[in-house]
């Protein structure tokens, strides 16, 4: 296995972000092999360091797992922003860096004497990447953006749950991560289109585009047919049978996708595909109640591993439903690195979530994924460095 540091690498991105959504756009690049350098608050630094419990490590200095999770790969280094000291080494830094991320509420960095202008004349090529909760315009501009109150703002909510009246959150900060991820995603074509120009941009999103971006046919059901979808639990509104279903002492969960699946799952569990109201995928959904029903009852006698092996067998897409105890010591996680192991200063060897990408050889099929991560840093941690490498 070929171990590169990553098509990133000889980028220099500084990171003014903290919390999550901008942290995490931060990760992604340095898992990319950037070189990320974070600037944080002298004394408390990031608030996700104080995110907890839990916390790890030793009592006169605990370790939030929240910051942890999105930090890897970084630098860090303590800038008081309001002083002249620190506003000049922040200078220094734009003008050494590739890129910078940051996720203040709307126009918090132009009063600390930072605007897009000023930073474009100490740097004409900076990409500038600004995340905020609700839009940089328009008339909510200036609200403070937080995870769930966004889900609930851009319709998640009302997605999820078992039904309209129970509407729930996801069970992870979506609208933080994805927001974070399109950053990224519009950070590199930024960087792309300035290979063409020579010119950095600026570019923008927010909690609330990252969570409307993402509903789907969801979205389309409303704006063109105009329905206002609805939470109904764990089955999908527009296949089925396509969901968890109980069986003798748990459940599984499947997706029957197409017609041809319908007759070999009926095959495989002693159902009529020809009955009336299943007969299409229209009319299982417009029937979905009693599908359920008929289903539930055919497992109703066998455990989830025994109709998993089966259905697997039949080639009927199904799965378990695993907590993250058990996603962790799967073996396919491990076999997709998405599972790493790094030296943390005052942990030791820690595991923490791996990145998601890997990259090959086209040639030789070679693997040339990163493999060299490093911890996320303590609190100006590296503030010697860096400033030796702006001396």
């Amino acid at each position: 296995m070929t171990t590169t540091t990553g098509p990133l690498s000889g980028y220099t991105v500084l990171d003014l972000t903290r919390a999550l959504a901008g942290p995490h756009a931060g990760m992604m690049l340095g898992d990319l092999g950037a070189r990320v350098i974070k600037v944080e608050t002298p004394g408390t630094g990031d608030d996700t360091r104080s995110w907890g419990p839990p916390f790890v490590g030793p009592e006169e200095d605990p370790q939030a797992t929240y910051y942890l999770s999105c930090n890897r790969n970084k630098e860090s280094i303590a800038l008081d922003l309001k002083s002249e000291e620190g506003r000049a080494t922040l200078v220094e830094l734009v003008r050494r860096s590739d890129a910078l991320l940051e996720n203040f509420r709307t126009g918090v960095l132009d009063r600390l004497g930072f605007t897009v202008e000023t930073l474009h004349e100490i740097n004409p090529r900076l990409v500038i990447l600004s995340i905020t909760g609700f839009g940089h315009d328009g008339p909510e501009a200036t609200r403070s953006g937080y995870d769930q109150i966004v889900q609930g703002e851009a319709g998640l909510m009302s997605l999820t749950g078992s039904g309209p009246d129970d509407p729930q959150r996801v069970g992870v900060p979506i609208a933080d991560l994805l927001s974070g991820m399109y950053g990224a995603y519009g950070l590199l074509a930024a960087l792309l289109d300035r290979e063409r120009t020579g010119k950095g941009q600026v570019v923008r999103t927010s909690l609330l585009a990252a969570v409307v971006g993402v509903h789907a046919f969801q979205g389309t059901r409303q704006t063109v047919a105009g329905q206002t979808p609805q939470a109904q639990g764990n089955h999908h509104p527009s296949i089925a049978p396509y969901g968890l279903f109980h069986c003798q002492g748990g459940s599984v969960q499947i997706s029957v996708g197409n017609e041809r699946l319908w007759r070999t799952f009926c095959a495989t569990v002693g159902l009529d595909p020809e009955e009336p109201d299943f007969a299409t995928n229209a009319l299982r959904v417009e029937h979905r109640d009693r599908l359920i029903q008929v289903i539930e009852q055919a497992f109703s006698t066998h455990p989830p591993a025994e109709l998993l092996d089966r259905l697997d067998a039949a080639g009927i897409p199904a799965g378990k439903v695993r907590s993250l105890d058990e996603v962790y010591a799967w073996d396919q996680v491990e076999s997709q690195g998405l599972r790493l192991t790094v030296d943390h200063p005052l942990l030791g060897g820690i595991d923490l979530p791996g990145p998601p990408l890997r990259f090959f050889d086209a040639a030789s099929g070679q693997e040339t994924t990163k493999r060299a991560h490093t911890a996320p840093p303590l609190l100006d941690g590296d503030a010697e460095a860096i400033r030796s490498w702006l001396a």
